[in-house]
């Protein structure tokens, strides 16, 4: 049984989570829900954001780092084998996540390293491919990559291999543009188990909420809900919105398409976007462009949605089975 649980996740690692990034990505597609925004640009930005870190980035960081260390710290190789699986496991899960919570943090609270994460942002759709979606700096320093990359070396190699296939499931589920945890909030007898799982991990509605356009209409909330694998590091430190409800439109509101070139490879190669953060003479972070409505029923219908939005907010941080 171990056995079998084990080529499992060999196989989500090689080849089972790339097959299923493109299974799913094929639904999205067919199902229509990128729309018309997935250009040719964003298509090529998507694709060299999916491959180069999987087939440049990470195998060099894994190669040199297990390198190095060998003839840096010789005798703490394998020192951390005696570790059972699940607690060795535990402690991937935590240190790998717990730090990719502060690093994706800082980079929306740090003025200066905002363009680096920006690209994350700038599509103005959810899908499968946007878990992968990076300027590749941002990728080389991911701090998870070398705290996992060390723990390794410890001796927790198995372990490693787990956490990496859940948690990439996790992720690619979380940004996907079906929304697979609606069953969960229209159920009733799914409920306790909804207020559970929205609290835990990171799922379509709690992280489509982090990829809004906007931040003020009780369901886009860029400004938190940062967690990746784990939704619970926003739960500890305060940084987490429940709405269960999902945002009307993604991206940045001052987007304007910049070269896919530029928003993988800022800031070597710079947009020639006029005013874009990611131009030569762009600002470090530029203000947001005030929502504006296609006509007047979506005016009424927005306005309806803010006067109705705080008292369900507050009804549900009480009773978590009412409906958003």
């Amino acid at each position: 049984m171990i056995k079998f649980i084990e080529e499992i996740f060999r196989n989500l690692n090689t080849w089972g989570l790339t097959a299923l990034t493109f299974i799913l990505g094929f639904a999205e597609f067919s199902l229509g829900l990128y729309g018309k925004k997935w250009s040719k640009n964003e298509r090529l930005l998507d694709i060299a954001c999916y491959t180069v870190p999987k087939l440049v980035v990470g195998p060099a960081v894994a190669y040199f780092g297990l390198k190095f260390l060998p003839h840096a710290f010789p005798a703490a190789k394998g020192t951390l084998s005696w570790i059972p699986f699940t607690f060795g496991a535990l402690i991937i899960a935590i240190a790998d996540d717990l730090t990719q919570y502060w690093y994706h943090r800082l980079h929306h609270e740090i003025p200066w390293l905002w363009r680096f994460h920006r690209t994350h942002h700038s599509a103005p759709y959810m899908g499968m491919a946007m878990a992968s979606r990076q300027n590749i700096w941002y990728t080389f320093f991911f701090s998870q990559t070398y705290v996992t990359t060390i723990l390794v070396y410890l001796g927790l190699g198995y372990p490693a291999l787990f956490v990496k296939a859940i948690k990439s499931l996790i992720t690619k589920l979380a940004h996907s543009s079906i929304p697979w945890d609606r069953p969960f909030y229209q159920i009733k007898w799914l409920h306790p188990i909804a207020w559970v799982l929205e609290r835990t991990i990171s799922t379509p509605a709690t992280h489509h909420a982090h990829h809004a356009d906007v931040t003020d209409d009780g369901v886009g909330y860029y400004k938190g809900n940062f967690g990746n694998m784990f939704f619970l590091w926003d739960i500890i430190f305060d940084t987490a919105h429940i709405s269960r409800q999902y945002p009307k439109s993604y991206g940045i509101s001052h987007y304007e398409g910049d070269e896919w070139y530029a928003q993988l490879f800022w800031p070597v190669l710079k947009s020639n976007i006029a005013g874009s953060e990611l131009s030569a003479e762009g600002p470090i972070v530029r203000e947001d462009v005030p929502k504006q409505f296609a006509n007047e029923d979506d005016q009424e219908e927005r306005s309806e949605e803010l006067l109705l939005q705080p008292s369900l907010v507050a009804a549900t941080s009480t009773n978590p089975s009412i409906l958003q």
